[in-house]
């Protein structure tokens, strides 16, 4: 009888100390939050045609106490985030991707934002943004291969940089009168800036002007300089890109320290992914005991990211029936773990990034109810 007494003293601590932090902890208005989770893993990151950031927004003013962690927001998982007084919940998945021309009680998606409105319940999605985070998502998957080097598959593109427009053009000018002439006329241009230096050129001083144009006042200015031939025969046009962020972009391709068999991969993957079965497609003259190295990882859906990468194995959600065929014939072995079940397991190690990275100030839960709606049967 003793015995089971001291059993149950650590959960009582455990509860007690909830308790305490829970009640110690402060509101974030939700601008504020908002403009933190966008430091911690910034919007631009997201693929141009996602749905990202603030969809549902109670009237201002809005404070979040607790933030309500899900994969994806259905009708059982938005009950659950109520019953748990959620003042905004992030859904990795938005639930609102196509426009929407009508909010009725007809549909599931329509009904997520009535209730959310009803309830003063915000919603933001982060989404292929957290795809691309170097702490995000795809990271958290490839933990599961052992240790490893990584890098994206696609790496993103710096959001901000210094030089302005899509293009530069560069010419040079011989004559000191014509060279105001030629800087007035290119200033007159929307979308133009114009830099200058001395430069030499067939033994003669001359003015080298650099343009940094848009993509719109790039066809003006070269309007412009088709006029003067002695310009336009020696102009240079070149397009302007933003530099790679090396630890930032769409999934990871990975090398293993040690190679390890694909039998043993297997299992390891099964183990972080907390699953039971996966599916597998050898590729050819591949067997369970054919060495695996490099692993090339995409959450979610993967074959858009993963096709023609090199790789030993690729490791995703899901592929296309064809495109496993296409990975297989060029003796790539294919695992698939269903959509959602190579994401989900994110969002712990996500809620404890996040009650470090905001401090402490609010209460931050995981979903218990959200799960893959496929199941093996």
């Amino acid at each position: 009888m003793l015995s089971s007494r001291v059993r149950l003293v650590p959960t009582t601590v455990r509860l007690i100390h909830s308790l305490i932090c829970s009640s110690s902890r402060s509101f974030m208005d939700l601008k504020t939050l908002l403009s933190s989770l966008n430091d911690f893993a910034s919007l631009s990151f997201a693929e141009s045609w996602d749905n990202v950031g603030l969809l549902v927004e109670p009237s201002p003013p809005h404070t979040v106490n607790t933030l309500f962690l899900t994969n994806d927001l259905t009708e059982e998982v938005m009950e659950e985030a109520l019953q748990k007084k959620a003042d905004l919940i992030l859904s990795y998945h938005p639930p609102i991707f196509r426009p929407m021309k009508r909010i009725t009680w007809k549909t599931w998606k329509e009904r997520l934002v009535i209730r959310a409105l009803e309830n003063r319940v915000g919603i933001y999605s982060p989404h292929t943004a957290y795809d691309a985070a170097p702490q995000g998502v795809n990271n958290w998957l490839a933990k599961g291969l052992g240790v490893c080097t990584s890098r994206p598959i696609h790496a993103s593109r710096a959001p901000d940089y210094p030089t302005e427009g899509t293009h530069r053009v560069e010419f040079n000018v011989t004559h000191t009168q014509d060279l105001d002439k030629v800087i007035s006329a290119v200033k007159g241009i929307a979308g133009v800036s114009v830099t200058s230096f001395s430069a030499r050129s067939d033994d003669e001083e001359q003015t080298r002007l650099s343009l940094n144009c848009t993509q719109q006042a790039l066809t003006q200015v070269v309007a412009f300089l088709s006029q003067n031939r002695q310009y336009y025969q020696k102009t240079e046009i070149l397009s302007l890109e933003k530099p790679l962020l090396l630890h930032t972009g769409m999934g990871r391709l990975c090398t293993l320290d040690e190679s390890v068999s694909l039998a043993t991969m297997i299992e390891q993957i099964k183990s972080h992914l907390k699953l039971s079965h996966v599916r597998l497609a050898l590729g050819v003259g591949k067997t369970l005991e054919s060495a695996v190295k490099v692993v090339a990882v995409c959450a979610g859906s993967g074959s858009s990211v993963l096709q023609g990468t090199e790789a030993d194995l690729y490791l995703t959600g899901e592929m296309s029936h064809h495109d496993v065929l296409d990975a297989a014939s060029q003796g790539i072995n294919v695992i698939l773990c269903e959509h959602s079940n190579t994401e989900r397991g994110f969002l712990s190690d996500l809620r404890d990034m996040l009650d470090a990275y905001l401090e402490n100030k609010i209460n931050i839960i995981v979903s218990e109810i959200d799960r893959d709606p496929l199941h093996v049967v």
